[in-house]
């Protein structure tokens, strides 16, 4: 079953916070739910159906079913990292499509930045084999720069780029924690933190989070929002297999996007505007080609002068500065990718970096560990 065009987003909040000393993750989920309502015009008693992931505290989805007050239908606390977010639109989508609820409530919140913790994987199960090595995030993801430039050529300059666009949008956003805007050489100079990820290669960390709503087509019919439509959807995992599938320089995006893309009967040239999961920069070039925006080997010279910067560039992208610069709460900064493809949609977003009359965009994430144990999904917004 389709769900093109058979849900849509009317309601967007981030919380402005990016350090929260003096709030509970319960709290900040509850004013993430608040303001997303508002923004639709509902309350909690219009909420039928919940959606949250591995961030939500004590028992998930029921605890805080319970800690809002929700009578709801429905419940769906899938996690699959930083891509659980997007992914939960697409299944919000599903579930209303099938008649399970009607006005579906997603919540992103956390305090990874005032409760600082390391990667454990604890009873993964790859702990016994990668975790006494000292396997960490940043050290995959630089293994998959490394081995891209290995094969494609791909240089650091090139890389650097990403993290240009992002400051340069980054600068119109005054909740964004790093509003300095940054020259290639600014990223290369940077300290090395993963060879060969410098430091300015690398997101920010930061407490905060978001919510969306997703309705029915009758319930956003009947608010006054603009009609923000989810035409399509995509999710895959991808994992190593035990050596079997070791390619560090291809993602799941490369089956979520044309999955997506599909559903929605579009391509990526009718895309206006792009989010893009931006853990790194590597996280957004080896993403730009698996859906499709070039060809594999072909994403150093794609972002490289500018490509992604709004009003100059040939694909916009992360206009709100992303994980790379604006925020990245709770290391599951996918929902931020949505709430600014809506802002794009509506033309809600800073005038700086509106794209004109954006009626197409993308969303696109990746949870887990590229080049290890990932998920991503992707979802194909509309203006109607």
């Amino acid at each position: 079953m389709s769900i093109r065009n058979k849900a849509y987003i009317s309601g967007a909040y981030e919380h402005p916070t990016r350090l929260a000393p003096d709030k509970s993750t319960p709290q900040l989920h509850a004013e993430c739910a608040a303001g997303a309502l508002a923004d639709a015009g509902l309350s909690l008693k219009d909420v039928d159906g919940y959606f949250c992931a591995g961030d939500a505290p004590g028992f998930g989805g029921m605890s805080m079913v319970d800690y809002l007050g929700l009578n709801v239908r429905h419940v769906d606390s899938t996690e699959t990292g930083g891509s659980s977010y997007i992914l939960h639109v697409g299944h919000a989508a599903q579930a209303i499509a099938a008649g399970k609820c009607s006005v579906a409530l997603i919540t992103l919140a956390g305090r990874p930045r005032s409760e600082p913790f390391g990667r454990q994987l604890g009873n993964a199960p790859e702990a016994p084999f990668e975790g006494w090595v000292g396997q960490s995030t940043r050290n995959s993801y630089g293994m998959c720069a490394a081995r891209h430039m290995h094969e494609y050529g791909t240089t650091s300059e090139q890389l650097a780029w990403i993290k240009v666009a992002a400051s340069t949008h980054a600068q119109y956003n005054p909740q964004a924690m790093l509003r300095d805007v940054v020259t290639v050489e600014d990223v290369i100079n940077s300290p090395m933190i993963s060879d060969p990820l410098h430091r300015l290669d690398c997101c920010v960390v930061s407490d905060g989070g978001g919510a969306l709503l997703v309705v029915s087509p009758e319930v956003a019919k009947s608010l006054k929002r603009p009609l923000v439509a989810v035409r399509g959807a995509g999710e895959h995992v991808k994992g190593p297999r035990g050596g079997m599938n070791l390619d560090l320089t291809t993602s799941a995006a490369a089956i979520s996007g044309p999955a997506a893309f599909a559903e929605a009967g579009v391509t990526p040239a009718d895309i206006q505007y792009a989010s893009i999961y931006d853990s790194f920069t590597i996280t957004v070039l080896i993403q730009l080609e698996d859906l499709g925006f070039c060809k594999k080997g072909e994403g150093g010279r794609f972002v490289a002068d500018g490509n992604l910067i709004s009003g100059s560039g040939r694909l916009p992208f992360n206009t709100d500065g992303g994980g790379l610069c604006n925020n990245h709460p709770t290391n599951r900064g996918g929902i931020t990718k949505v709430i600014e493809a809506v802002r794009q949609l509506r033309g809600e977003a800073h005038p700086a970096v509106q794209v004109p009359d954006c009626g197409l965009a993308v969303a696109t994430g990746i949870g887990g560990v590229l080049g290890a144990l990932h998920g991503a999904a992707t979802l194909i917004l509309e203006r109607q």
